[in-house]
């Protein structure tokens, strides 16, 4: 009789795992993948996509190069993995524009470097659009009317 017990408590035990399981495999299933940024894949993805006077010009050690200041970049205003703050995960951190290309010039001259404005936005650009692609990028941010308009 003790083993009755023993085996409907085992299948019973199974039966509530399978429809766990069987749930989170749903859930899962219905979720999109997130985006993970992989290197090489980028720096391959930028320099596939950049115009073709900046491709004549900037090598692929070039673009990883770019791509690495501008993660650094990314860091350093505390954009984390899941595109909000590090300090303040409520929080949405917002980099582009001219301080990013300002910020890889600075360290490309620091190196010795001589890239261009129009090298680096492209580079920045094609990133840009990797991260898109990837679906790496949160939602725009509003656009605010302006005063009076």
């Amino acid at each position: 009789m003790g083993l009755v017990w023993i085996i409907l408590a085992l299948a019973v035990v199974l039966l509530i795992a399978a429809v766990v399981v069987g749930r989170e495999t749903d859930r899962l299933a219905g979720a999109p993948p997130r985006p993970v940024f992989d290197l090489d894949e980028a720096v391959a993805w930028v320099a596939r996509h950049l115009p073709f006077e900046v491709s004549a010009q900037l090598s692929h050690d070039d673009v990883r190069q770019i791509l690495r200041w501008n993660l650094d970049y990314f860091r350093s205003k505390g954009v984390t993995g899941n595109g909000s703050s590090a300090s303040s995960p409520a929080t949405d951190v917002v980099v582009g524009g001219g301080e990013t290309v300002d910020n890889v010039l600075a360290r490309a001259r620091t190196a010795g470097l001589d890239y261009t404005a129009p090298q680096v936005h492209a580079v920045l650009d094609a990133q840009m659009a990797y991260l898109e692609a990837i679906g790496a990028l949160g939602p725009a941010p509003p656009r605010e009317d302006p005063p009076g308009g």
